[in-house]
């Protein structure tokens, strides 16, 4: 059977996908550089919603992707808020050479999910985290950006638009996602993984490297007794001792726990 004959025995899809993040991370360059396999040197800022139209052939059918690529700046929330409902596809894109950038994507996250509303809907959606220019230097480790998605269930992948690295990849990967999920009823495939690591260990490593003080890092209250400090020691150095645990930033976080628990000690 010829490839024609096959591709004509499925009907033809029709899918939705959203490019989410702040402004200037280069959700556009991704786009163009997988649609148009060229990289726009010069910042264009996108004004409300610039919107596209592909074409690919996945699992034996035909795919007409409609791309919403959503402006990042504050001031066009009231326009990006129309463009949320019956998406099936999410790039949420962060620059891996700016960390605010990346601190940002729960205020996305917030936002998508405040807009979507319903639950099952918002659980359908295929999310594809993006940390984008790589050709830069960095201030987001690429551990974080992994740990910040497993946590979330969400695929990752390190792109540059500039050099075309890791987009094809990660647009095949969001494209059979939501297809999967057309063809299983709406119902999203769980993302996983073999990393060998659990959700408590990511949530562990992201507490001690974003809390404010030593207390929180080791999820305790100011006036914690020497025992206190220590039971909490115990059950965090078992989770993220490097010997036992292979999360990324295992050892970093490990030695922030050293630190903390010996800070409080003093004070106790």
């Amino acid at each position: 059977m010829s490839q024609s004959t096959k591709m004509k025995g499925k009907s033809p899809l029709r899918i939705k996908i959203i490019s989410m993040g702040n402004a200037e991370v280069g959700k556009s360059c991704i786009i163009k550089r997988y649609c148009e396999k060229r990289f726009v040197n010069k910042y264009l800022a996108t004004i409300g919603i610039d919107y596209g139209v592909t074409k690919v052939s996945l699992k034996d059918r035909d795919i007409k992707v409609n791309i919403f690529d959503m402006a990042g700046h504050p001031i066009f929330y009231e326009v990006r808020n129309e463009f949320y409902k019956d998406t099936q596809g999410a790039i949420l894109v962060y620059d891996v050479s700016d960390k605010a950038s990346f601190t940002s994507l729960d205020y996305w996250m917030e936002e998508l999910t405040n807009e979507i509303g319903n639950k099952s809907e918002l659980d359908s959606i295929v999310v594809c985290v993006c940390g984008n220019k790589t050709d830069l230097k960095r201030q987001v480790d690429e551990s974080e950006g992994q740990l910040w998605a497993d946590a979330r269930g969400f695929h990752f992948f390190e792109t540059s638009a500039l050099t075309g690295e890791g987009i094809s990849n990660l647009f095949q990967v969001l494209f059979e996602g939501v297809v999967r999920t057309c063809e299983n009823g709406g119902r999203r495939e769980p993302t996983t993984t073999q990393l060998g690591y659990t959700k408590e260990q990511i949530e562990a490593i992201q507490r001690l490297k974003n809390a404010k003080n030593d207390y929180e890092r080791l999820g305790l209250i100011q006036g914690a007794t020497k025992d206190d400090v220590n039971r909490a020691y115990r059950k965090l150095a078992v989770l993220l001792h490097p010997d036992k645990s292979v999360a990324p930033g295992s050892e970093d976080a490990f030695k922030l726990l050293v630190s903390a628990r010996t800070a409080l000690l003093k004070r106790c």
